[in-house]
């Protein structure tokens, strides 16, 4: 039985097409060029991260965030970022009934954008800078167990990444989502972990309200 809904981020809620662009424009590549090696440095199974170390060796994500920030280009998303189902199948999983939550892999920053944006459609919203615990680490699906009411078999995990969110969350026990949209799950749709590890597979969060309801069906 399926009571709980938690949701990635990006790619997952959000289109990050606009701020992986920013950050070509940060390094002073083309778009089109990083957009290239970061799906090359996905497709070889490396870190994403990788992708700047590629443009400039060395390069600290977490320092370059913060000089952006101090040169006026912060990180940024809104309203015009999300994806057009997201807040329909938000508001149907909760008309349903379903407790919901948003975590991921994002800084105290982006939680305050997120908090801004879903505090009223959703009951929890956690990141890893709030847990310091990032997927795919196990201890970042402890969290979200943590702070569900609901035990982990009854949680599903929503993400766009099997690396990040569906086998480590299956591994925590709970259903997961794969959700076909993002470069991610564009390179890893067809492998076998992505057909066979998640509970459900779509290619719009508005299936899920009807996924769950027939999978809660058959479980009676």
């Amino acid at each position: 039985m399926i009571r709980a809904v938690v949701f990635d981020v990006g790619e997952c809620l959000v289109d990050e097409s606009k701020e992986y662009g920013t950050w070509a424009d940060w390094l002073g590549v083309p778009r089109h060029t990083f957009a290239a090696m970061f799906g090359a440095v996905i497709a070889q199974g490396r870190d994403y991260r990788e992708t700047f170390q590629e443009f400039a060796p060395g390069f600290d994500l977490y320092e370059q965030r913060e000089a952006r920030a101090a040169a006026g280009q912060p990180e940024h998303f809104g309203e015009d970022d999300l994806y057009p189902d997201v807040r329909p199948a938000l508001a149907e999983l909760r008309a349903a009934g379903l407790w919901l939550g948003i975590a991921g892999n994002q800084t105290v920053r982006a939680g305050g954008i997120l908090r801004e944006l879903f505090t009223k459609d959703v009951d929890l919203i956690g990141t890893s800078d709030d847990w310091g615990a990032s997927k795919p680490d196990p201890l970042f699906f402890e969290r979200v167990a943590d702070v569900v009411p609901y035990g982990p078999g009854e949680i599903l995990y929503v993400g766009d990444r099997v690396d990040n969110d569906l086998r480590p969350g299956a591994a925590a026990g709970m259903h997961t989502a794969l959700v076909r949209r993002g470069p991610w799950a564009t390179i890893q749709w067809t492998t076998e972990e992505a057909e066979k590890l998640p509970t459900f597979r779509v290619e719009s969060l508005l299936e899920l309200p009807g996924a769950i309801a027939n999978f809660n069906a058959s479980e009676h």
